[in-house]
């Protein structure tokens, strides 16, 4: 995911996670990884979306091939 857009980011979390999962994961489940923030607070507050789709696939183990 190099220089991905904000909507790529949206569209591969729903992908991976479903629609309704993929937006509560990315509202309400805090990664430690992103200093104890939810992916979206930690777009909101500057984070790559490529660094929040790694910590994602890290705390939910997403295999290589899907990442």
């Amino acid at each position: 995911m190099v220089g991905v857009r904000l909507t790529e980011f949206y569209e591969v979390v729903r992908d991976e996670f479903g629609q309704m999962h993929g937006d509560a994961l990315l509202r309400d489940h805090v990664l430690l990884s992103l200093g104890g923030r939810t992916a979206a607070e930690a777009i909101e507050a500057g984070r790559e979306p490529r660094e929040v789709w790694r910590a994602l696939c890290d705390e939910f183990d997403v295999p290589p091939v899907r990442r």
